[in-house]
């Protein structure tokens, strides 16, 4: 059976189910059991291989309870991301390279169903009215959508797939994103509670390496985590409270957004705030609270290098509070962050820790770096392979008070 024969049996198995069963009435496993019942009775007469037999079934029954297409892309654990650019362009992201899949969605109203579907499930809506939604998946997978008439090209979803198993520090070491004497010294730094800014650009793995080095928390500590969309996973913790934006509804009201979180997580009495990612007015927020005995505070930020995070800090802080002058606002972050860790994806498509920095102050209206490691190519790179490590400077750690404060005789 070619490919087309098999979407055309699918598609009259389909329309055979609908006008035949009380869909409404049949749990999830019933329909199933049915659905590959007339599925084998229909086939009976003609050859097709267990396999092709298997998918027919999945399409037919993700068709009609599922999210049809995607359903196989999501089981796929090997694939990482998917971009739907309407109902007839799908791509994946699959080992760090992209394809266009030869597989379509039947037309624009199915898409616009099952991106109903996968909003409906995290309690959000997505309309004309608005039009664009930040949501996930039941997995905890990151999910964006775009509906015309902003998107032109049709109903565009965008799905950052996240791993059924959290990432631990032992996999970073694992993929060579880290060694273990720096994943010791990080656990010490977690442990002594300084505040520590992940940055890196898009794909880099901000989100993936904040949830290694969360798992290093204190278990017996209070933690809140604050996110667009929840996608953390922190294992492990009891005494942890997992908070979310919330978008407004058609008629412009009950909108929550991340400085509204922040600050009332601060009356929760949270001895750490986690927040996924700062982007707008809330670094003022989050700065302020790191500032204000909640220190060992956890965040993200999208930056080429560190000091590009600072001057987007910088521009961040002003979007909150356009009045602050420049100098108080380089003295806030002096004081707020201790340790910048920067990631990349490099050009082999590999995602790396370029460079750990421990910021010690503000001096002369500029904010003193103190860069700890640096990630420095070997002389194995090549143009399509890139071979290095991240290698210690001969710089001391300056603010080694936190470390005293909590008993840690060890030198960073």
């Amino acid at each position: 059976m070619t490919f087309e024969q098999e979407q055309q049996f699918v598609a009259e198995i389909k329309k055979y189910v609908s006008e035949n069963l009380p869909l409404s009435k049949i749990e999830d496993d019933e329909l199933q059991e049915k659905v590959e019942e007339i599925v084998t009775q229909k086939l009976s007469n003609q050859y097709c291989s267990i396999d092709q037999k298997v998918s027919i079934v999945e399409q037919v029954y993700s068709s009609i309870r599922g999210f049809g297409l995607l359903d196989s892309i999501i089981k796929d654990d090997t694939i990482t991301e998917v971009m739907i650019n309407g109902p007839e362009n799908v791509f994946i992201e699959q080992n760090g390279r992209l394809f266009k899949l030869d597989k379509q969605f039947e037309s624009q109203r199915r898409l616009e169903d099952v991106i109903q579907r996968i909003v409906g499930l995290a309690g959000r809506e997505v309309n004309q009215a608005n039009p664009i939604c930040d949501t996930r998946l039941p997995d905890g997978s990151r999910v964006n959508v775009v509906l015309p008439p902003i998107a032109l090209c049709g109903p565009t979803l965008t799905i950052r797939k996240f791993s059924k198993t959290p990432m631990t520090i032992e996999k970073l070491i694992q993929y060579g994103s880290i060694t273990q004497e720096i994943a010791d010294k990080l656990e010490v730094l977690v442990k002594a509670k300084y505040n520590i800014f992940i940055s890196g650009g898009t794909g880099s793995g901000k989100t993936t390496f904040l949830n290694a080095l969360s798992n290093y928390i204190p278990k017996d500590e209070r933690v809140i985590t604050i996110e667009d969309s929840a996608e953390l996973q922190i294992t492990g913790i009891d005494n942890l409270v997992s908070l979310e934006t919330r978008n407004a509804n058609a008629s412009g009201a009950g909108q929550i957004t991340i400085r509204d979180l922040i600050k009332s997580s601060l009356r929760m009495r949270p001895e750490r705030i986690v927040v996924g990612e700062v982007r707008g007015g809330e670094a003022l927020d989050m700065l302020q609270a790191m500032n204000t005995g909640h220190d060992g505070s956890l965040s993200t930020g999208h930056a080429n290098s560190t000091e590009d995070m600072l001057s987007r800090l910088e521009t961040m802080v002003l979007q909150g509070a356009a009045g602050l002058p420049l100098e108080a606002i380089r003295q806030q972050i002096a004081s707020a962050v201790d340790i910048i860790i920067h990631l990349s994806r490099l050009r082999d498509k590999s995602r790396r820790t370029m460079e750990i920095t421990e910021v010690i102050g503000y001096e002369d209206g500029k904010i003193i770096l103190n860069p700890l490691y640096i990630f420095e190519e070997d002389e194995n790179s090549t143009l399509e392979k890139v071979s290095g490590s991240l290698k210690r400077t001969t710089n001391k750690m300056q603010n080694d008070f936190k470390l005293r404060l909590s008993g840690f005789k060890t030198e960073i």
